[in-house]
Formats: C-alpha cells, structure tokens, sequence
C-alpha cells in the first residue's frame, strides 16, 4: 500500500508536465538567448509557458520573471524591494507565520539595519488584517505576507490587509507568498492588490527547480545577481526551457479544473475532519475555513517523529510541518496559539486530487493503530 498524502511539501509531476518536459528536451534542447532557429524555437517554448501561468494569474505575460523556485523568487521580491526602495524608508513588515524562506529574507534585511516588524496572530491564533496595517508607517518600504500558511492552511488576510495598506500609504511594496495558494484558490495579483507574487513549479505537479515571481508593471527591483540579459536582467543564467515547459504546461492543465478539485479535497478534508474529531486524544488543529488542500492535527502522547515512521512503515506518507525544517519544529504552530507539546505530536496532511476517500480511511485506521500499540499498551 502506498498512500501519498503530503503535497503541501511536493507533488508527483503530471503528465502534461512529463510531456512537455520530455518534447523540450528533444526538440527545444537550444539556448532561448541564441538568435538562430534552434534558439528560437527554444524561446517559443518559454514563451508559451510564460503565457499558460499568465493566464492561470490573470495577468500580464510580461509581468513574470522565472527563478529557479519559491525561496528565490521570495529573496528576489523582499531583499529587491528593499534594496530598490529602503535608502530612506528602512522600515519592512512582515508576518510571524511565514516560510522559513520569507523568515529567512528578512533577516538577512535586519542584519542590514532594515527596521523588521513582524505582525503576530492574536492571542485567538488569527492574524487580522488591521494589525498587519497598523505596522505599516511613512518609514516603511515593504509588506510582505503570505496567502495560505503551509502548516495549518490557515488563510491569511491579505487582500483586506493589502487594501487597507494600498489606500493609506501607497509608496509601500505588497508581496504575497502565494505558493500554497496558486492553482488551488482563486490567485490574482490585482485582486489581491499585491506588487509582488511568488508562485512555485512542484507545489502544483510540476518539477522542482522551477517557480515564477510576479513583477507589477513599474516596481523596481535590484536583481540578486549580476550576469546576462535573461529575464529582464532581474534573474540571470540560461533559462531551464524543459523545467519552464512543464510548469506551464501543469498551469494550463489546472486552470480549468480548480473549483472542481477545491470541492473534491476539501470533501477528503471534511471526512478526515469528522474521522479524527470523534478520536480520543486527536485534536484538529486547522481553522475550519483553511485551505481544503491542508489539515493539522495532534495526536495526545505521540511525538510527531514517532508516527512518522509508524506511518512510514505502513505505506502511508504526511509530515510533521513544513518540509523545509527537516522535521525540526518551526515556531509557526506556536504563533497561531498551539501549546508546545501538540506542537510537538503535530502531523500535517496535505491533500491533492489524486487522493481518495480510501486514503483517508487507510490513515485514520493507522492511526487508531498506533494509538492502540504506542500509547495505550505503554
């Protein structure tokens, strides 16, 4: 058995994706900065890409810089920003829930001098929106702050904290970390009044080593690194025409189908909701209006490293948080109101539509399992 249900953290690639990966790396093999026909041909395919993640963001093709993932395409926009526009406002905020990549660029900025405001949850574990707008000053150049938290689903307000932002103070930068949020929930940069958007190629059954950054026609941004002409000079380094390929033809193969697969997962959601609501010592930690992609839960007794070899050895995959703190606890649970030791025996499932209601019963009954032979039987 084998029972996959951790696409928070990646995704198995599709086959629209493997298609046109595979057709690039036949026939689009040329450098798309060459002038020659092979060249060209290359750049027809990042075009075109370029054009299918467009359309699933409702904006304009030109708009979007391709990077090489989300922790790049964060650094670009938050570390760009500031230094485009932090010489006399040194003033950026942020929220106390992001990826660690988010978190990790604004500290380099608070090395730098930048004054770094980072808006907590309220003592109710909900972010609203009018304390992220209240850190906001004449001193400050950037507001970044994420759509969909990766660890509990929690959806975060940003485009009321945008608005409210944009009509007070409109010199200041909006960045949305929408990586969790893309080709699962409605995702626009106008409708959620944001400057700067970050979207990733495997979070939505492309492959890794891919992502795009959403660029508002007319914001500045200093590039991290100094090299050719590539992506408007903001990124570059030879585009990865195959890896680009798939990511657009995954964007294209999605597009259609989102409200579909939201009501499908969050059906799977519901049942697991249900299913481990009426478990002795299981406490579901995801508010109940989260992303349907997304649920949270602690299992009273059992640390979340143990039930994850417990569920490893039954076929069964879902991790403890987020995948990029290698198991290690990130302090984001803590922030939306969790106690230490649920945070400690915390497992996220993350669902995609390739999930069945079979595999949420193979996992609560695992789960009753390891109950049974780790808990009560000690």
């Amino acid at each position: 058995m084998s029972v996959y249900l951790d696409s928070a953290a990646t995704t198995r690639p599709g086959e629209a994706c493997i298609a046109a990966m595979t057709e690039a790396l036949r026939e689009g093999w040329g450098n798309p900065s060459s002038l020659h026909r092979v060249g060209f041909e290359a750049q027809c395919r990042t075009d075109r890409a370029r054009g299918q993640i467009a359309a699933a963001l409702g904006c304009d093709a030109e708009c979007l810089i391709f990077t090489s993932g989300a922790t790049e395409s964060n650094h670009l926009a938050i570390r760009g920003a500031a230094a485009a526009y932090g010489r006399r406002r040194r003033r950026v905020v942020t929220t106390t829930v992001e990826h660690a990549s988010v978190r990790g660029a604004f500290d380099l900025l608070a090395e730098q001098g930048y004054e770094v405001v980072r808006v907590a949850p309220g003592a109710d574990g909900i972010l609203r929106a009018e304390d992220v707008a209240a850190a906001v000053d004449e001193n400050t150049c950037l507001v970044s702050m994420m759509l969909v938290n990766n660890e509990t689903g929690a959806i975060l307000p940003v485009q009321q904290s945008f608005a409210m932002i944009g009509r007070e103070h409109s010199h200041v930068i909006r960045h949305c970390d929408a990586v969790q949020g893309f080709l699962k929930l409605p995702v626009s940069p106008e409708k959620l009044h944001a400057d700067l958007l970050t979207v990733s190629g495997h979070k939505v059954h492309a492959c890794k080593g891919v992502g795009a950054l959403y660029v508002k026609k007319g914001v500045r941004l200093i590039p991290l690194l100094k090299g050719g002409e590539q992506e408007k000079r903001l990124r570059p380094g030879t585009e990865s025409v195959p890896l680009i390929a798939g990511f657009g033809a995954a964007a294209a193969e999605l597009r259609g189908t989102l409200a579909a697969r939201a009501e499908y997962v969050g059906g799977l959601r519901a049942a697991l909701t249900e299913q481990l609501s009426a478990m002795e010592g299981v406490t579901v930690q995801s508010p109940a209006d989260g992303s349907p992609y997304i649920l949270s839960f602690s299992v009273k007794g059992l640390r979340s490293e143990t039930m994850l070899h417990f569920l490893s050895e039954k076929g069964i995959s879902v991790s403890s948080g987020s995948a990029c703190s290698k198991g290690k606890q990130s302090g984001v649970l803590e922030q939306f109101g969790i106690k230490p030791d649920a945070a400690d025996s915390t497992l996220r499932v993350s669902f995609c539509a390739e999930n069945t209601p079979e595999d949420v019963t193979a996992l609560c009954d695992a789960l009753r399992e390891a109950q049974e032979r780790l808990v009560h039987k000690r």
